[in-house]
């Protein structure tokens, strides 16, 4: 027989329901690396916001200058300065915070075009406005000129009126021997600058008087002279700074290679010490006319001829350089060391043996140095033997 159902008598499921849609649950595993993921990308998008922001606030803190605005600085840009060296020196001065930067910022904001001059940058400006000045013609320009050493306050005059037009040799010379410009070296009884303007490169603004271009050279030979602590020197040789320049003088006029200069000191100061003419012809030849035979400059009456009279000549008779003045000034009068070669043929050359000659011993410019004068006489026959006298 066969079992009938009835409706009734069916269990209820929800699959039998065509109209209902069953929910599936999503496996926990799957929804907690979604959740990882999107709280990662929030997280990275913040950092991000934040290093932007930070980047921003340290590229304005610097792209501008560490200090508030203020004075204006003299910013000097030098034949063969490039943009590295420009901007290293501006960090140095505290006008840009970062080197690097400024050259990063300039090369992406139609660069740096190097002009020679003095430039006026106020302290505390954007980089933009550092570049913009640099960039503008200089508030001064200037020209370069060299002295060298040895040379004199007239002969400086001479190539200052040669090298810078506007420049005049006459009023230079009025500045450097009037006594308008003043030295600490300088006696002052004396109101030449000869001797204390020292020789060097010089760059002159088209301010700059001739005057101003005396004071700075005057300026610079006070430094040197510090760096080379002149005066405690000059205290040991119990003599004043400004005789010891006057050495150092001689020394620059009667020296011509590097060796030379201890040596020539030692025999002026040792010639001094014991009470002898220098005999020198440099000395006797400053301010005479150069043409003049020297047999006849030797009997011309002057205090700076030296066959004549007795001790250093009145003033320096040329402006000498720093290794003249080291010389002069670090040289001792007294005995050559026990055992030189210069000592062995005296009677005694433990004693008395002390350099008090000199002549010209070659084409070079190199002296050869004697004790006695029997020595110094065999040296000006060789010298007239080698054709350099």
């Amino acid at each position: 027989m066969a079992l009938t159902l009835q409706p009734d008598d069916w269990d209820t499921d929800g699959w039998d329901d065509p109209g209902r849609v069953p929910v599936v649950e999503r496996p926990r595993r799957q929804t907690r690396i979604i959740k990882w993921l999107v709280w990662t990308a929030l997280a990275a998008g913040a950092v991000a916001i934040l290093v932007a922001g930070m980047v921003g606030w340290w590229y304005v803190r610097r792209v501008n200058a560490p200090s508030e605005a203020g004075a204006t600085i003299t910013f000097t840009v030098n034949e063969g300065d490039t943009v590295e060296s420009i901007a290293a020196r501006l960090a140095d001065a505290g006008l840009i915070a970062d080197e690097g930067l400024f050259q990063w910022y300039v090369e992406r904001n139609e660069g740096l075009t190097v002009t020679p001059g003095y430039y006026q940058i106020p302290t505390g400006a954007h980089m933009g406005d550092v570049q913009a000045q640099l960039n503008t013609p200089p508030a001064l320009t200037y020209s370069q000129i060299t002295f060298p050493e040895g040379f004199t306050v007239e002969q400086m005059a001479e190539r200052l009126g040669r090298d810078i037009e506007r420049l005049s040799a006459d009023e230079f010379l009025t500045a450097a021997t009037s006594g308008a410009v003043g030295s600490e070296l300088r006696p002052p009884w004396i109101t030449t600058m000869e001797g204390l303007l020292f020789p060097d490169t010089y760059q002159v603004s088209n301010s700059d008087s001739e005057a101003q271009v005396v004071e700075r050279m005057a300026a610079l030979m006070e430094r040197v002279a510090a760096q080379e602590d002149l005066e405690e020197n000059a205290r040991e040789l119990l003599r004043t700074p400004y005789e010891v320049l006057i050495v150092a003088s001689l020394v620059e006029r009667e020296a011509k290679v590097e060796q030379d200069r201890p040596k020539i000191a030692q025999v002026i100061w040792n010639r001094i010490a014991a009470g002898q003419k220098l005999q020198i012809d440099a000395s006797v030849y400053y301010g005479q006319d150069p043409t003049l035979p020297f047999p006849v400059l030797r009997t011309i009456d002057s205090p700076y001829n030296t066959y004549l009279y007795e001790g250093l000549p009145p003033t320096p008779i040329a402006n000498p350089g720093r290794a003249s003045i080291r010389a002069a000034a670090t040289a001792r009068p007294g005995d050559l060391p026990p055992g030189d070669p210069l000592c062995q043929d005296l009677p005694d050359p433990t004693t008395g043996c002390r350099l008090f000659y000199y002549v010209l011993a070659d084409a070079d410019g190199r002296h050869a140095f004697a004790v006695t004068l029997e020595q110094h006489e065999e040296n000006i026959q060789a010298a007239i033997a080698a054709g350099v006298l």
